[in-house]
């Protein structure tokens, strides 16, 4: 019997490949899919703002990147003991100016070399709704626990994502023209929004992006809600999808945007990835150091057969362990 109806999407062309550079930013969903990717030993970067929700946000980080932007500490500002910036996440911020300053421009710089190499540009949107500071009259990335006061909440149309995001990917491709253009929409619900205004808000990021041709949609957004579509794939806050649901979107993501010539790589990966964190339950043993050896084995002969892959926290790992006679 068939319990869901099937959601049939184009796969990605050309496929992705463990030579590809691969830049991800948007809301934490990216994160999620960076670490899946990252456990496969791909070559990527997330996130040089930190996680970002709006549309508005997503385009001025990129845009900062693109043109290497160096921030001053005129755009900082102080509250409760510490410096931000209006434009990204509170991880970047600081008691002291300088180190904000310092952990800000560093991003933006080594992510800008890699963005204009980079083969594929991952864009996760996860809110149409973004707050406009009053005074500064700009659309910040993150609010900072700022008086509510300070800003007006927005729900940005379908033609101005639409609009933004056009501008901003013509700017990247005018540079990088190889570059491939992947857009998803998070599946987190916003729910301090309120479930209508979260349909209403997925509704104009899911228009937006649809009306760009030159992007590749991959629908993470559907899997979730139109093929899992239970809170018990969802963590106790009934807002963010937990492990099975992320695994699952990883598996489509795999079957429909990586080259199928790499499973077989993936599976030993995966197994690495495994053997890597997991605990024996006595590591005096033969039974663990014959384990541990086996596995420095596979990986001297992956490195042998993909040198470009970086397995040396690995190699490092299975080579403290000697076989007792």
């Amino acid at each position: 019997m068939q319990f869901h109806l099937p959601i049939h999407f184009p796969s990605l062309e050309p496929r992705i490949a463990h030579q590809h550079k691969l830049m991800l930013l948007g809301s934490c969903f990216t994160e999620h899919m960076t670490q899946f990717l990252q456990r496969m030993k791909f070559t990527c970067v997330q996130n040089s703002h930190g996680i970002l929700f709006n549309p508005m946000s997503v385009c001025k980080a990129l845009e900062d990147v693109l043109y290497q932007k160096l921030y001053t500490e005129k755009e900082l500002f102080f509250l409760d003991e510490y410096w931000h910036s209006w434009y990204h996440h509170s991880d970047f911020s600081d008691l002291s100016p300088a180190v904000a300053l310092q952990k800000i421009n560093e991003s933006i710089a080594e992510q800008h070399s890699f963005l204009l190499q980079a083969d594929y540009l991952f864009i996760t949107l996860g809110s149409a709704f973004a707050y406009h500071h009053t005074e500064e009259n700009i659309f910040v990335s993150n609010n900072h626990r700022a008086p509510s006061t300070w800003f007006t909440k927005q729900l940005l149309s379908a033609d101005s994502i639409e609009k933004q995001l056009r501008e901003t990917i013509a700017k990247i491709k005018s540079v990088n023209r190889k570059i491939k253009i992947v857009c998803t929409i998070s599946p987190v619900r916003h729910a301090r929004d309120g479930v209508i205004e979260n349909n209403r808000s997925k509704a104009n990021l899911i228009e937006a992006v649809h009306r760009i041709e030159e992007v590749y949609y991959f629908p993470a957004y559907e899997l979730v809600i139109d093929i899992l579509r239970d809170y018990r794939f969802y963590d106790v806050d009934m807002v963010h999808p937990n492990y099975q649901a992320t695994a699952y979107v990883w598996e489509q993501f795999v079957d429909h945007c990586i080259d199928q010539n790499y499973l077989p790589l993936l599976k030993k990966l995966d197994q690495l990835y495994k053997s890597v964190h997991h605990r024996a339950k006595d590591t005096r043993s033969k039974a663990h150091q014959r384990f541990m050896q086996e596995q420095l084995v596979l990986c001297k002969e992956l490195k042998a057969q993909y040198p470009h892959l970086d397995l040396l926290e690995e190699l490092n790992i299975f080579n403290t362990i000697k076989i007792i006679k």
